[in-house]
């Protein structure tokens, strides 16, 4: 085993990367992870098509550094490794190569077909986190069966950590939180409408955020954490005046949580909250109501910063919190900040 593999904490197990839309820019960022930070990439190992990730190290390989890429046959293999050598485990036969920036059915199924493979070895207990580049929502549904009943990771991690569990769908509720050093929100609702998500704001959905959000995060964090709520109406509904959802749905969670001896206070008004909980001031995390709520103040903190994390599974995942950027495809310039960053949260998950 090289010195970088056996020294790197975490690490009995190695970390799966995997490697999202191969005609975006998922190949090229995992390619400029493993040459920048060869420490912190030391155990981890992509499942992908190793022709894909050799033409992705060709696009970032500069200043005389050599990015080798390395076929694997099985997870442990990557704790062998040296620096800068990027090991790939394919999970079926070799693709062909897609053209970078267009949407493909191909590269949808490759996309999911490395997250079913990752996900089950992480349920399995062979890896010790999941890290996944991004895949393309068009792409996936383009696949086909299965894939096409998910909206994206999230959805489709939870099936599977349900089958692996053997329970429903349902017994198996999970959360999106997007965190940065300054910001943390948890949604309690993901990829739906707008109309949808406004729906699903009943006191047992928020209630049941609220439990995930205090456990996961309380684990992170070794203690309590403090929860913010935000409201789902401007002014967090004025008393009733614009909207009652604060008053029969989301107090009346907040109660409930409170009784449980978790630390939830709310509900505050959507458009201040965010600036209580920046760094940590006098909240660890706000909970929002839905995607855009919770996501638009961490991103706009800086994209290149931000990590998803999938809370309320039965495995570590983490992922950037940017999409497939088609535009970018191929050039080489795609900024690997937020990748990095998603690799440093799911260490410090496992650690």
């Amino acid at each position: 085993m090289s010195r970088a593999a056996s020294s790197a904490p975490g690490f009995a197990r190695p970390i799966a990367i995997t490697l999202g839309d191969a005609a975006g820019i998922g190949p090229e960022i995992i390619a400029k992870a493993f040459r920048d930070a060869p420490e912190l990439l030391a155990g981890c190992f992509v499942v992908g098509d190793v022709a894909l990730l050799r033409r992705a190290a060709g696009w970032v390989q500069a200043g005389g550094v050599s990015l080798p890429v390395a076929q694997i046959t099985e997870p442990r293999q990557a704790l062998q490794a040296p620096p800068r050598c990027v090991p790939v485990l394919q999970p079926g036969p070799p693709v062909a190569l897609p053209e970078p920036g267009r949407i493909s059915a191909a590269a949808g199924r490759l996309a999911g077909d490395c997250v079913v493979w990752a996900a089950r070895a992480a349920l399995r207990g062979e890896v010790s986190a999941l890290v996944t580049a991004p895949l393309h929502k068009e792409a996936l549904a383009a696949a086909g069966e299965p894939y096409a009943r998910y909206p994206g990771h999230t959805e489709l991690l939870q099936a599977l950590a349900a089958e692996h569990a053997g329970v429903p769908v349902s017994a198996m509720p999970v959360r999106m939180m997007l965190a940065n050093d300054e910001l943390r929100t948890v949604l309690v609702s993901i990829h739906v409408s707008l109309h949808e998500a406004i729906a699903l704001v009943t006191e047992s959905n928020v209630l049941q955020s609220l439990r995930i959000a205090h456990q996961s995060v309380g684990a992170a964090l070794h203690r309590a954490p403090r929860i913010a709520v935000a409201g789902l109406n401007p002014h967090a509904g004025e008393g009733g005046l614009f909207g009652r959802e604060e008053i029969e749905a989301i107090a009346p969670a907040i109660a409930r949580a409170r009784a449980e001896g978790i630390d939830a206070q709310g509900p505050f008004a959507p458009d201040t909250v965010f600036m209580r909980a920046r760094g940590g001031a006098e909240f660890d995390l706000v909970l929002a109501m839905y995607h855009d709520q919770g996501l638009i103040p961490v991103k706009y903190l800086g994209v290149e910063r931000g990590v998803n994390v999938t809370l309320g599974l039965p495995l570590v995942r983490t992922s950037p919190d940017h999409g497939t950027a088609f535009d970018l495809a191929g050039t080489g310039r795609a900024d690997a900040g937020s990748l990095l960053a998603a690799l440093r949260m799911a260490r410090q998950l496992v650690e």
